[in-house]
């Protein structure tokens, strides 16, 4: 790997190797910035990805592995950030576990987990990297989802672990400002879950009739929004930005 550098501004992306988090990831890359990449199963393309970045830019992307249901994850990320660039400019809790919970067959397992990646691992990072984020002013954007605003069926625990970052991401709005803004993207239809590609075709169209803008969104959408508040929005704080197509008036 190239020898890595601290002078640009450093971007932390969790879960970053893949579909939206590595979208976000090339865009704050584009913008300048070097990226600190979290992955945690997805180690393969996410030393892809930061090869490539470094092919464009050199020493201007590092790797760090981690669970976030792991208690020292917040500190191992903050940690391999400083490391590498000796800065934290800005956080993006990008990483989700995502998969349904029926009330019937839902076990307080599910709960950890959905809980541990949507909420706890994002609140333990971010208050570890606050001081961090303090000295620059820095900013933190949270992904959200739709169905963290209006419930999604059979999906009671991912639902309410994203109303959870919801909140969080209003609560340290007002507990890191003023040096600190934190904001939130809530996507709606982007990217349909893996393995369901032909199985869920009919609902997938149900969704679609649903969305005003009549399409399915893109990752560049949810990364070039993610962007616009991470560093093009500087008086803009505790906002919850819905990329959905419109589809929250329908539901």
């Amino acid at each position: 790997m190239p020898e890595l550098s601290s002078n640009a501004p450093c971007a932390i992306v969790t879960g970053g190797a893949r579909r939206i988090g590595a979208e976000i990831a090339r865009h704050l890359h584009r913008r300048g910035m070097s990226i600190c990449l979290h992955y945690r199963g997805s180690e393969q393309p996410a030393h892809a990805l930061v090869e490539s970045l470094n092919a464009e830019r050199s020493g201007s992307a590092t790797l760090v592995g981690a669970d976030l249901a792991d208690p020292t994850a917040g500190q191992t990320i903050h940690d391999a950030a400083l490391e590498a660039f000796g800065r934290i400019d800005v956080l993006i809790n990008n990483a989700s576990a995502f998969y349904p919970t029926p009330i019937k067959q839902a076990r307080q397992e599910d709960w950890d987990d959905l809980f541990a990646s949507n909420a706890r691992g994002p609140y333990f990072l971010s208050r570890t990297c606050a001081p961090e984020l303090a000295r620059r002013p820095g900013t933190i954007v949270n992904l959200v989802d739709i169905h963290g605003l209006v419930p999604l069926k059979d999906n009671s625990l991912y639902s309410m672990a994203k109303a959870a970052l919801v909140m969080q991401t209003r609560a340290l709005a007002k507990d890191l400002a003023p040096m600190v803004r934190v904001n939130a993207v809530a996507p709606g239809s982007i990217l349909w879950p893996e393995g369901d590609a032909d199985a869920g075709k009919e609902a997938q169209r149900e969704i679609l009739d649903k969305v005003p803008l009549q399409r399915q969104g893109t990752p560049a959408d949810i990364a070039g929004a993610v962007t616009f508040l991470a560093l093009d929005a500087p008086y803009v704080t505790g906002q919850i930005l819905a990329v959905d197509g419109g589809r929250l008036l329908n539901m």
